[in-house]
């Protein structure tokens, strides 16, 4: 089954799945999830059948790493990629995307400080001895030892 667009004879100006891999720094696997998912154009395909991409191709892959690498969600990934499909639109939606997901990170930074409060905070009380005495093993069995009352939420936040 052929693919559509295949590229030209000239293919100097294409590189596998593996260079693209390289340069923009992600693994083959994570090239063909994003293409799996949409984020990236499926590639046009040679006689081999390989995949073969172009410099927009790096550009596009190396916009979604960096998004991934400031913690934007696919989702998000993808309506910023819509956006900067259109660069003569305004950017205020890309604006008010940012500052949501800047409000969600100080928001996970506020329970991660709370975790490592309360960690330093049992660490430091706990005097050694056995485990039958520990302190960690006493607040961890018995969250009224926490000087905060709600659930922490580290395990969430360290997804």
């Amino acid at each position: 089954m052929q693919d559509q667009n295949p590229p030209p004879a000239n293919t100097k100006q294409y590189i596998g799945i593996g260079e693209l891999a390289r340069q923009s720094g992600c693994k083959p696997e994570t090239v063909r999830y994003y293409e799996g998912i949409g984020l990236l154009p499926s590639a046009p395909r040679n006689e081999g059948n390989q995949r073969r991409y172009t410099a927009t191709a790096i550009r596009r892959l190396t916009f979604i790493r960096h998004a991934r690498d400031f913690g934007f969600s696919v989702e998000a990934v993808r309506e910023l990629l819509q956006m900067a499909d259109h660069p003569t639109m305004p950017c205020e939606e890309v604006d008010t995307l940012a500052k949501r997901h800047l409000a969600e990170v100080e928001a996970r930074l506020a329970r991660l400080t709370a975790v490592r409060d309360e960690l330093t905070r049992m660490i430091h009380q706990c005097e050694g001895g056995n485990i039958g005495h520990c302190h960690i093993i006493d607040v961890l069995s018995d969250h009224r030892l926490c000087h905060q009352a709600g659930p922490h939420g580290g395990a969430d936040v360290l997804r």
